[in-house]
């Protein structure tokens, strides 16, 4: 079996903002919130 590569792609700071607001606004859909919990994964973490 063929080892994985590790997901290198990261989401934009820009892009990451967005999606922080998609996730706090109450009015968002369930599918807008689940796009934007899938950006927020691929930022790396603050240290």
């Amino acid at each position: 079996m063929p080892k994985r590569s590790p997901n290198r792609e990261v989401t934009s700071k820009k892009a990451a903002s967005a999606a922080s607001k998609v996730l706090r606004d109450p009015k968002s859909s369930k599918a807008a919130k689940t796009a934007a919990a899938s950006a927020l994964t691929q930022r790396p973490n603050k240290k």
